[in-house]
């Protein structure tokens, strides 16, 4: 794992919108997972921004999301593809044909499912898939306990999860406690992933997940055994490592092409 860590949210999400920058400029056809939540919405920012200065272009780009509610409607300000389209997509360059999210309202949840697996498929795989981390470990929303070797299907949240996206909602009863979302051999699938976290609330997670044992207690640790992660984290986030000198000993000492 690659660990980057800054001491202000504005310069996790520079060095966060510099990895997507980096794949997108890269890549022909560059192929992005992405999340939702409040985390990246710096880092979306960062790239609106990119993109209106002449930096960047999503024109060629093709999305994926993690994950979305089953049985919110996608014009319902909850939703994820309502997220999306109003803090990324509506604000870039991007073919919005070449925009997926799961589908939470379909009539048949379980072949939408397989249907967005094949998507993937056949568009050449994800060569950057951002993440987020619930503080009990999750990614995406494949909770403790669940499969490594799973892939997009409907799940059901943790208690504390529901608490956790409560804050999205009016009371905690309106929390969808459904879900589609990408399982976790398909986010390790993709070819680099990003990781980023803030707050001291995820500190423990983030230490289950880089030092801790590879466990489905913490569905997060798996990727420890991905060729390519990075981690962008800030100080509260990453308080709890016990080689967090080490980290920034890592990155000061990279080569220059190393770096973002």
């Amino acid at each position: 794992m690659e660990i980057l860590i800054r001491d202000s949210l504005e310069a996790g999400a520079q060095v966060a919108a510099s990895v997507v920058s980096k794949i997108i400029k890269s890549e022909d056809k560059p192929v992005l997972g992405l999340a939702t939540g409040g985390t990246p919405l710096r880092m979306y920012h960062e790239l609106i921004r990119m993109k209106q200065s002449g930096e960047l272009s999503f024109q060629n780009c093709t999305t994926f999301n993690l994950d979305e509610y089953a049985g919110l409607s996608r014009e319902d300000e909850r939703s994820y593809y309502f997220y999306m389209m109003s803090n990324l997509f509506d604000l870039v360059d991007i073919d919005k044909n070449n925009v997926h999210l799961p589908d939470g309202n379909a009539k048949d949840l379980r072949e939408a499912c397989r249907k967005y697996e094949q998507q993937i498929k056949a568009a050449g795989g994800i060569d950057l898939q951002v993440l987020g981390i619930g503080a009990n470990g999750h990614i995406g929303f494949n909770e403790p306990t669940g499969s490594f070797a799973s892939r997009t299907w409907v799940k059901i949240l943790s208690e504390q999860t529901m608490q956790d996206n409560s804050m999205y909602f009016d009371k905690l009863e309106e929390v969808p406690r459904h879900v589609v979302t990408m399982g976790i051999a398909t986010i390790m699938e993709s070819r680099h992933c990003l990781l980023l976290a803030n707050g001291a609330k995820k500190a423990d997670a983030i230490r289950k997940m880089i030092e801790g044992p590879i466990s489905a207690s913490c569905p997060a640790s798996i990727l420890q055994m991905h060729p390519r992660v990075t981690v962008v984290l800030d100080e509260e986030a990453a308080y709890l490592l016990t080689f967090k000198d080490h980290y920034k000993w890592v990155e000061k000492n990279k080569l220059e092409w190393q770096r973002y």
